[in-house]
């Protein structure tokens, strides 16, 4: 299944198992811990074995997570956002341009790639030193990719009972982010249709 690093990051903020919410990024060494969970995803923008996350690197990915998760609770919209931070999104507008510094925050240029008998591509060359200021800047980056992209259309907030994720529709009839969630929803909807049934009547299937 393919990965997105917005969705990655959006997901740091998870049902716990036990009816709570959890934060991935609660502790310094827990961000850490998910940095380097994404190196696949950043190995072409920052030495994610030599990031190591203190509590102002830690706060500043909390804000472009905060940014990100208000973006795509616009993008779901008119559907219901994710239940997880609903009463307390960042005003789009905001998360806007918060997004766009963090990403203008590291100097890049395209550089053309075209070996022999090869298609040309591109990537991006930083003038940035920090790895931080890269770290963050990609991460802003790969937001407005997503956002921009064809993926917006197909995002989706899971709508079944405890869940707290968006997810990439990946096919026509899919309503949650996981078969697990599925099951729950379906569960929860049986338990609902027998508390409503008259007394001694059947429950629709």
């Amino acid at each position: 299944m393919e990965r997105w690093l917005p969705l990655e990051l959006a997901s740091t903020v998870r049902h716990d198992g036990d009816g709570g919410v959890t934060d991935d990024l609660a502790t310094v060494e827990g961000t850490t811990r998910w940095i380097q969970a994404q190196a696949d995803l950043l190995a072409a923008h920052v030495p994610v074995a030599e990031v190591a996350a203190d509590e102002d690197v830690r706060l500043r990915v909390i804000e472009l997570r905060q940014a990100v998760r208000a973006l795509f609770a616009q993008a779901v919209s008119p559907a219901p956002p994710s239940p997880a931070d609903a009463h307390r999104l960042m005003p789009a507008d905001r998360a806007m341009t918060h997004l766009n510094t963090v990403a203008a925050s590291e100097p890049v240029a395209p550089q053309l790639l075209w070996p022999a008998s090869a298609v040309p591509s591109t990537r991006l060359l930083s003038a940035e030193k920090d790895p931080y200021v890269r770290l963050l800047a990609a991460l802003a980056r790969s937001a407005i990719d997503f956002l921009s992209g064809p993926q917006r259309e197909q995002l989706r907030s899971c709508t079944a009972p405890r869940c707290v994720r968006y997810f990439v529709k990946s096919h026509g009839r899919q309503e949650w982010c996981k078969p697990s969630c599925g099951n729950r929803a379906r569960a929860a909807r049986h338990y609902s249709r027998r508390r409503t049934a008259p007394e001694g009547g059947s429950v629709p299937s």
